[in-house]
C-alpha cells in the first residue's frame, strides 16, 4: 500500500508576496503579511501605529503696535476726570481772561490758599485754588497738565488719578504755607505774609508727574524726573518766588514717594502677557474641537487593548 505525502498542495499555500493571484489582481504586499497565521481566516488587520500628538505650536510675538499719539489727549469716554477738569480750567482760564479784573482779583483772592484762609475755610480754599490755572491757559502748567493727567488716568484709572492730584496739591500746599504761619508767628515774618496770594493746579501736576515716572519703562522714566526735577530746581535757584519754587519740589517728591502705591494701582494692558496682545495662559478649546480629540484617544485605548 503506497503512502502518499500529506503536505500541503499548491493551491492551499499562501500566495508568495509580490505575485500575482489567480484572479489578475495583484498580491498583498509583505508588510501586510506579516504577523498572520496561515488558514486561519478573519484575522485581525494590523493596526498602523498612531502618529504621535503634537502639542500646539508656541504662539509667535506679534509686532508691537505702533505708538498712538492722540493717546495722550483726553477724551470724555477714555479719560472722563481729565477731561472735565480741563474743561473746567478753560472755562476760568476765558474767566481770568476776559473778565473784569477787579473780579478776577476777588474771585483769585477768595480761592487762595493762603494761611487765613487755611485757618477759616480750609476745605473750600483748597478745592478751589485748583480751579485756576496761574498764568493762564496758555502756562506750561497747563500743557503739562493734559499730557500727565491723560496718560496717568489711562493707566491707574480716573478716581486714583484724581487722589494722586488731590493729595500733592493739598499736602504740598501745607507744606509751604504751614511755615510760613509758624514764622508769623515766632516774629521773623510780617502779618501780610498771612495773606499771601495763593492759588493754581502746578502742585498737583508736579505730584501726578512724579507718580507718572514710576509707571514708565526705565528708558523713559529716568530723562522724564531728570527734566522735571531740573526744571524746578532752576527756578528755586533763580529764587524768584522760593516758596512756591520749593512747594514744586516737594510736590515732585510726594509724587517719587507714591511710586509703590501707583504701581499696584496700574491696571495692564489688555491682553498683555508674555507677548503683546497674547494671553500668558493657554486658550481653553472650544467643545467642537475636544470631539476629534476624544475620539482619537477611545481609538487608540481600544487598539492598546486588542494587541
Amino acid at each position: 500500500m503506497e503512502r502518499s505525502t500529506t503536505g500541503p498542495t499548491p493551491d492551499a499555500c499562501p500566495p508568495a508576496p509580490g505575485t500575482p493571484l489567480p484572479d489578475g489582481t495583484a498580491a498583498v504586499q509583505a508588510p501586510a503579511l506579516a504577523g498572520l497565521l496561515d488558514g486561519m481566516p478573519r484575522q485581525r488587520a494590523a493596526v498602523p501605529a498612531a502618529a504621535p500628538a503634537t502639542a500646539d505650536p508656541a504662539p509667535s510675538c506679534p509686532h508691537r503696535p505702533l505708538p498712538r499719539p492722540w493717546r495722550l489727549l483726553p477724551t470724555p469716554l477714555g479719560t472722563p476726570f481729565t477731561f472735565a477738569y480741563a474743561a473746567v480750567l478753560a472755562v476760568t482760564s476765558l474767566i481770568a481772561a476776559h473778565a473784569d479784573p477787579g473780579l478776577v482779583h476777588t474771585l483769585h483772592q477768595g480761592s487762595s490758599t493762603d494761611v487765613a484762609h487755611l485757618l477759616r475755610t480750609p476745605v473750600l480754599v483748597l478745592l478751589a485754588s485748583a480751579l485756576w490755572v496761574a498764568g493762564g491757559i496758555l502756562s506750561p502748567y497747563t500743557v503739562a497738565f493734559v499730557l500727565v493727567l491723560t496718560v496717568l488716568e489711562r493707566r491707574i484709572g480716573g478716581a486714583r488719578a484724581a487722589c494722586v492730584f488731590l493729595a500733592g496739591h493739598v499736602l504740598a500746599t501745607l507744606a509751604t504755607e504751614v511755615p510760613v504761619g509758624l514764622a508769623v508767628l515766632l516774629g521773623h515774618l510780617p502779618d501780610t505774609s498771612l495773606h499771601r496770594l495763593d492759588y493754581g493746579i502746578s502742585f498737583g501736576v508736579a505730584t501726578s508727574t512724579g507718580a507718572l515716572t514710576g509707571l514708565l519703562r526705565p528708558w523713559l522714566r529716568w530723562p522724564l524726573l531728570t527734566l522735571a526735577a531740573g526744571g524746578l530746581l532752576s527756578d528755586l535757584l533763580a529764587y524768584a518766588d522760593p516758596l512756591t519754587n520749593w512747594g514744586h519740589v516737594i510736590a515732585l517728591a510726594i509724587g517719587v514717594a507714591a511710586w509703590p502705591l501707583v504701581r499696584r494701582w496700574h491696571r495692564p494692558a489688555r491682553g498683555a502677557g508674555d507677548c503683546a496682545g497674547l494671553p500668558t495662559h493657554p486658550r481653553p478649546r472650544s467643545f467642537a474641537q475636544l470631539i476629534p480629540l476624544v475620539v482619537r484617544d477611545r481609538s487608540e485605548r481600544t487598539a492598546a487593548r486588542e494587541q
